[in-house]
């Protein structure tokens, strides 16, 4: 029996989780797993990182499957709402649960700011009125619950240090 590593995150499932399925399950199962190991009740759906859409429940694991298995997101919501503050601008857009802090910061940044990719690297996204910075690869389905599903952030720039001595 072949088994995949699924890495998984989601609403109410805290930090970055790990499984091991056969690969001939289904999502389906998968999903009622997770579920069931994190009592999370009513409707969730199953989302592949960085994927716009959930996955088909009869879909098989060993098709979705990548060389380091599957990275996947469960939640109530199927898409949440994000909001990003720069400067004096705001703008919104809707994104998959799964859908990664890298990817949402190089959409606003390169896409709807026009930054270049070096200029993207020295700003951060962090939660709106905090100082946390979630890690890139954090998905944004952790940072929302439902029936609210809305998650905001203020685009910041990385401190320069322009020089330091030592005493």
């Amino acid at each position: 029996m072949k088994t995949i590593d699924i890495y998984y995150q989601g609403e109410s499932v805290g930090a970055l989780e790990h499984l091991e399925f056969d690969a001939e399950e289904t999502f389906a199962a998968l999903q009622a797993a997770i579920a069931g190991k994190h009592n999370i009740t009513g409707e969730i759906v199953l989302f592949i990182e960085d994927e716009a859409e959930p996955v088909e429940g009869d879909a098989k694991l060993q098709d979705k499957a990548g060389r380091a298995g599957i990275k996947a997101h469960v939640h109530r919501c199927r898409k949440i709402e994000v909001v990003i503050h720069f400067k004096d601008k705001t703008v919104r857009h809707e994104f998959a649960p799964g859908a990664t802090i890298a990817r949402v910061k190089h959409w606003v940044t390169v896409h709807k700011f026009g930054m270049t990719e070096e200029e993207a690297s020295h700003h951060h996204l962090q939660i709106a009125s905090t100082t946390d910075q979630p890690d890139p690869g954090t998905h944004i389905g952790t940072l929302a619950s439902c029936p609210k599903c809305k998650v905001e952030f203020d685009l910041v720039t990385t401190p320069k240090v322009n020089g330091w001595a030592v005493a």
